[in-house]
Protein backbone atom coordinates (compact mmCIF):
# COMPACT_ATOMS: atom_id res chain seq x y z
CA UNK A 1 0.00 0.00 0.00
CA UNK A 2 1.38 3.38 -0.99
CA UNK A 3 0.49 6.37 1.15
CA UNK A 4 -0.27 8.29 -2.04
CA UNK A 5 -2.82 5.73 -3.23
CA UNK A 6 -6.42 6.68 -3.75
CA UNK A 7 -8.16 8.68 -1.06
CA UNK A 8 -10.89 6.10 -0.52
CA UNK A 9 -8.43 3.52 0.84
CA UNK A 10 -6.75 6.13 3.04
CA UNK A 11 -10.14 7.21 4.38
CA UNK A 12 -11.11 3.56 4.94
CA UNK A 13 -8.02 3.01 7.10
CA UNK A 14 -8.74 6.10 9.19
CA UNK A 15 -12.39 5.09 9.61
CA UNK A 16 -11.21 1.63 10.71
CA UNK A 17 -9.12 3.25 13.46
CA UNK A 18 -12.10 5.37 14.54
CA UNK A 19 -14.38 2.31 14.39
CA UNK A 20 -12.10 0.32 16.70
CA UNK A 21 -11.53 3.22 19.11
CA UNK A 22 -15.30 3.76 19.28
CA UNK A 23 -15.79 0.14 20.41
CA UNK A 24 -13.38 0.56 23.34
CA UNK A 25 -14.56 1.55 26.79
CA UNK A 26 -11.05 2.52 27.96
CA UNK A 27 -8.17 4.38 26.28
CA UNK A 28 -5.67 2.13 24.50
CA UNK A 29 -1.91 2.20 23.95
CA UNK A 30 -0.40 2.60 20.50
CA UNK A 31 0.91 -0.98 20.48
CA UNK A 32 -2.41 -2.49 21.48
CA UNK A 33 -4.30 -0.41 18.92
CA UNK A 34 -1.89 -1.56 16.21
CA UNK A 35 -2.34 -5.16 17.38
CA UNK A 36 -6.13 -4.81 17.01
CA UNK A 37 -5.76 -3.26 13.54
CA UNK A 38 -3.42 -6.03 12.40
CA UNK A 39 -5.88 -8.68 13.61
CA UNK A 40 -8.33 -7.33 11.04
CA UNK A 41 -6.15 -6.23 8.14
CA UNK A 42 -2.55 -5.81 7.05
CA UNK A 43 -1.34 -2.25 7.60
CA UNK A 44 2.15 -0.85 7.39
CA UNK A 45 3.36 0.45 10.77
CA UNK A 46 4.52 3.79 9.38
CA UNK A 47 1.24 4.38 7.55
CA UNK A 48 -0.61 3.49 10.75
CA UNK A 49 1.39 6.14 12.61
CA UNK A 50 0.64 8.69 9.88
CA UNK A 51 -3.10 7.90 10.07
CA UNK A 52 -2.98 8.42 13.85
CA UNK A 53 -1.23 11.78 13.39
CA UNK A 54 -3.85 12.86 10.84
CA UNK A 55 -6.67 11.87 13.20
CA UNK A 56 -4.96 13.71 16.08
CA UNK A 57 -4.50 16.87 13.97
CA UNK A 58 -8.18 16.86 13.04
CA UNK A 59 -9.01 16.27 16.74
CA UNK A 60 -10.95 13.07 15.97
CA UNK A 61 -8.83 11.31 18.57
CA UNK A 62 -6.80 12.46 21.57
CA UNK A 63 -3.57 11.16 23.01
CA UNK A 64 -2.77 11.57 26.69
CA UNK A 65 -0.72 9.96 29.44
CA UNK A 66 -2.31 7.43 31.77
CA UNK A 67 -0.32 5.25 34.18
CA UNK A 68 2.93 6.49 32.56
CA UNK A 69 1.77 5.34 29.09
CA UNK A 70 0.57 7.27 26.08
CA UNK A 71 -3.00 6.21 25.27
CA UNK A 72 -5.52 7.07 22.56
CA UNK A 73 -9.23 7.70 22.76
CA UNK A 74 -11.87 8.80 20.26
CA UNK A 75 -13.35 12.29 20.75
CA UNK A 76 -16.96 13.41 20.30
CA UNK A 77 -15.89 14.95 16.99
CA UNK A 78 -14.40 11.59 16.01
CA UNK A 79 -17.65 9.82 16.92
CA UNK A 80 -19.64 12.29 14.81
CA UNK A 81 -17.25 11.80 11.90
CA UNK A 82 -17.54 8.03 12.29
CA UNK A 83 -21.34 8.29 12.15
CA UNK A 84 -21.04 10.18 8.85
CA UNK A 85 -18.36 7.95 7.30
CA UNK A 86 -19.25 4.54 8.75
CA UNK A 87 -20.47 3.32 5.34
CA UNK A 88 -16.95 3.74 3.86
CA UNK A 89 -15.81 0.72 5.87
CA UNK A 90 -16.70 -2.54 4.08
CA UNK A 91 -19.08 -4.84 5.96
CA UNK A 92 -16.57 -7.70 5.93
CA UNK A 93 -14.04 -5.57 7.83
CA UNK A 94 -16.68 -4.52 10.37
CA UNK A 95 -17.59 -8.20 10.80
CA UNK A 96 -13.91 -9.10 11.35
CA UNK A 97 -13.57 -6.35 13.95
CA UNK A 98 -16.78 -7.37 15.70
CA UNK A 99 -15.93 -11.08 15.79
CA UNK A 100 -12.21 -10.96 16.60
CA UNK A 101 -12.39 -7.87 18.77
CA UNK A 102 -13.16 -9.50 22.13
CA UNK A 103 -10.40 -12.11 22.03
CA UNK A 104 -7.77 -9.73 20.64
CA UNK A 105 -8.64 -7.06 23.19
CA UNK A 106 -8.47 -9.56 26.05
CA UNK A 107 -5.08 -10.76 24.80
CA UNK A 108 -3.83 -7.15 24.62
CA UNK A 109 -5.08 -6.40 28.12
CA UNK A 110 -3.45 -9.54 29.52
CA UNK A 111 -0.13 -8.66 27.87
CA UNK A 112 -0.24 -5.25 29.55
CA UNK A 113 -1.55 -6.47 32.88
CA UNK A 114 1.79 -7.83 34.17
CA UNK A 115 4.77 -5.54 33.73
CA UNK A 116 8.26 -5.25 35.14
CA UNK A 117 11.19 -2.99 34.43
CA UNK A 118 14.51 -2.13 35.94
CA UNK A 119 16.18 1.26 36.29
CA UNK A 120 19.88 1.77 37.01
CA UNK A 121 20.67 3.79 40.12
CA UNK A 122 24.39 3.59 39.42
CA UNK A 123 26.76 1.10 37.79
CA UNK A 124 25.95 -1.83 40.13
CA UNK A 125 22.61 -0.90 41.67
CA UNK A 126 19.22 -1.27 40.03
CA UNK A 127 15.64 -0.69 41.10
CA UNK A 128 13.21 -3.27 39.74
CA UNK A 129 9.54 -2.30 39.63
CA UNK A 130 6.97 -5.07 39.20
CA UNK A 131 3.30 -4.27 38.58
CA UNK A 132 -0.09 -5.81 37.97
CA UNK A 133 -2.60 -3.64 36.14
CA UNK A 134 -6.29 -4.26 35.74
CA UNK A 135 -8.41 -2.16 33.38
CA UNK A 136 -5.64 0.44 33.13
CA UNK A 137 -5.38 0.75 36.92
CA UNK A 138 -2.39 -0.41 38.92
CA UNK A 139 -3.65 -2.86 41.56
CA UNK A 140 -0.24 -4.04 42.78
CA UNK A 141 3.25 -2.57 42.62
CA UNK A 142 6.47 -3.53 44.33
CA UNK A 143 9.97 -2.13 43.93
CA UNK A 144 13.03 -4.14 44.89
CA UNK A 145 16.80 -3.65 44.86
CA UNK A 146 19.08 -5.64 42.54
CA UNK A 147 22.86 -5.65 42.87
CA UNK A 148 23.61 -6.23 39.20
CA UNK A 149 22.06 -5.89 35.77
CA UNK A 150 21.85 -9.67 35.46
CA UNK A 151 20.00 -9.95 38.77
CA UNK A 152 17.61 -7.15 37.75
CA UNK A 153 16.89 -8.86 34.42
CA UNK A 154 16.32 -12.18 36.19
CA UNK A 155 13.79 -10.57 38.57
CA UNK A 156 11.97 -8.93 35.63
CA UNK A 157 11.81 -12.20 33.69
CA UNK A 158 10.72 -14.17 36.76
CA UNK A 159 7.94 -11.68 37.54
CA UNK A 160 6.62 -11.77 33.97
CA UNK A 161 6.58 -15.57 34.00
CA UNK A 162 5.37 -16.18 37.56
CA UNK A 163 3.38 -13.14 38.73
CA UNK A 164 0.19 -15.24 38.77
CA UNK A 165 1.84 -17.36 41.50
CA UNK A 166 4.00 -14.76 43.30
CA UNK A 167 1.26 -12.13 43.74
CA UNK A 168 -1.10 -14.35 45.79
CA UNK A 169 1.85 -15.46 47.96
CA UNK A 170 2.78 -11.86 48.74
CA UNK A 171 -0.83 -10.96 49.52
CA UNK A 172 -1.18 -13.99 51.74
CA UNK A 173 2.00 -13.06 53.63
CA UNK A 174 0.80 -9.48 54.08
CA UNK A 175 -2.60 -10.62 55.39
CA UNK A 176 -1.13 -12.94 58.06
Amino acid sequence: MKLTQDGEILAENKVLILYILNKLTEPITNDNLLRLILSVMDMNYFYFQQFLLDLLEKKYIVCFEKEHKQVYQITDSGKNTLDLTDDILPGIIKLKVDTSFESELKESEEADSITAEYTPRDENNYTVTCKINEKNNCIFEVSVFAGSREEAKKIVDNWKENAYRIYPEILSSLNN
